[in-house]
């Protein structure tokens, strides 16, 4: 997209802010609602259990861990697609890939998309809004449609590096520019009239692209887990990445790639697991410094923090490093919402639910008295946790960027306890008892003890399929890559 058309575009979406009736009435009451000021925080690659507060007691998050604590912690929080610029947009949108129409990295997000999204939404109500780090949408993030916005990835990159030249002339982690660029807008907007609402986008603890990629720490915390041995996950021995069927089993896939270089040998295992460690340490040290800020505004007991991550990632298990297909390590995130004005009976939970990257979006719409758009497909979780809405008993996944060798297409249904896929471009299915098999060693789709379950799960996969699913053609032709 050109930049003239994109200014088309950001022209067409703050035009739809002007009719919104009530927008100065809705800013000047805002004491009369105590409406909350919202921070909304996405870690990249950030998987389920690389969080204390989840039962990992070897990394060190004691500020995640205290969110976590004071607040709701989502025990089962899912991505619908483990891929960033998918996520990230229906993270935005509170939609599915199949109905954002986001596939690749390359693809903007439509005009009509962005308005309906949430940072759009709270600003027609009165919101001062933030973006700061990797906006991860398509290669023209939208910055006029935001107050403030400080944006990470240079260019047309979709990947921000991990060290570039600060405004003095020196290097700076980008971790650190982040945090910086989060103490200016609180000193900015923090003692605003008006609520606000930020999006932090950390690059941490996505590894920096290159043959072979690294994670390129902050040098503060290169001592940090030195003395410690990183366990072994149980699929990380090579029977389970032979366990593959041979579309898969092959060196072109992008998952055992990437873990060659990584993850290939004993010593590049407890490193680089280490280094991812260290950059989440790194952020959750700016999550102390921006809530220390919150407390010296004099603003901590009326925002709502939020954080969570675009997606999972293979630390070595079944013989792979990456994200993309359905196995827990790569769909299952982190997600906790504090709320220093949540109901007691709430607080300090542990949720079993499921949750979803999509509904996000109108979580933090209810949160601000905001009716989401009928657009968006997620719910709001607190609605949920108050049995307010039915709880949700399964959902739909979909993956289809790039396909074939490298990273083959893949659809799925996952449920409390029982998840199918079905890998669409080669039709070889899976079938893992999640409550009995957390690690998925078992593909229980060819054992007739599981035939019924099997089958009912194929049914279910076909209803949300027709509900959710692309059509073939469009993601089939679809030849884009990195």
């Amino acid at each position: 997209m050109k930049k003239s058309h994109f200014c088309i575009l950001a022209s067409m979406v703050i035009s739809s802010l002007i009719p919104f009736k009530g927008f100065s009435q809705q800013a000047i009451a805002k004491k009369e609602k105590n409406q909350p000021n919202i921070i909304f925080l996405l870690t990249d690659d950030q998987r389920w259990d690389a969080m204390g507060a989840m039962g990992n007691s070897i990394i060190q998050t004691p500020n995640m861990d205290k969110l976590a604590n004071d607040g709701v912690l989502f025990q089962n929080a899912y991505v619908t697609t483990s891929i960033c610029c998918v996520s990230r947009a229906s993270i935005l949108t509170g939609q599915y890939e199949s109905k954002h129409h986001i596939n690749d990295f390359n693809t903007d997000l439509s005009p009509e998309a962005l308005a309906n999204s949430y940072p759009v939404l709270l600003k027609n109500a009165g919101y001062n809004t933030g973006f700061i780090g990797k906006f991860g949408v398509g290669t023209h993030p939208p910055l006029q449609l935001f107050d403030f916005f400080v944006n990470s990835e240079a260019g047309e990159k979709t990947q921000p590096d991990y060290v570039i030249k600060g405004k003095n002339g020196k290097l700076i982690h980008d971790t650190d520019t982040l945090s910086n660029a989060i103490q200016d807008f609180l000193s900015t907007y923090g003692k605003d009239q008006k609520p606000f609402c930020l999006s932090v986008s950390f690059k941490a603890p996505h590894e920096q692209d290159g043959n072979p990629p690294t994670y390129v720490i902050q040098p503060k915390y290169k001592d940090y887990y030195k003395d410690v041995t990183i366990p072994i996950p149980v699929t990380a021995e090579p029977k389970y990445w032979k366990q593959f069927p041979p579309f898969f089993q092959t060196d072109t896939n992008f998952g055992r790639a990437r873990w060659k270089g990584l993850f290939g040998t004993p010593d590049l295992y407890q490193e680089n697991v280490k280094n991812y460690y260290r950059l989440i340490t790194g952020v959750d040290d700016a999550i102390g410094k921006m809530r220390e800020k919150l407390k010296k505004l004099g603003i901590a007991d009326n925002t709502v923090i939020i954080l969570m991550g675009d997606n999972g990632m293979f630390l070595g298990e079944h013989g792979m490093e990456g994200k993309w297909w359905g196995y827990e390590e790569s769909v299952r995130v982190p997600l906790l919402i504090y709320n220093p004005n949540t109901p007691d009976k709430i607080k300090q939970y542990k949720a079993q639910q499921i949750a979803l990257n999509i509904d996000i979006a109108p979580t933090i719409l209810a949160m601000a008295g905001i009716k989401a758009p009928d657009q968006m497909q997620g719910v709001d979780l607190f609605s949920m946790l108050e049995n307010k809405i039915p709880q949700r008993k399964d959902f739909f996944y979909q993956y289809y960027f790039l396909g074939g060798l490298k990273l083959p297409r893949q659809e799925g249904v996952v449920t409390s306890r029982f998840k199918y896929m079905n890998y669409i471009e080669n039709d070889y299915e899976e079938l893992f008892d999640i409550q009995f098999d957390p690690h998925e060693t078992t593909n229980l789709a060819k054992e007739s003890k599981y035939k019924l379950e099997l089958q009912k799960l194929r049914n279910r996969y076909k209803e949300l399929k027709e509900l959710h699913g692309v059509p073939k053609k469009e993601y089939m032709d679809s030849k884009k890559v990195f």
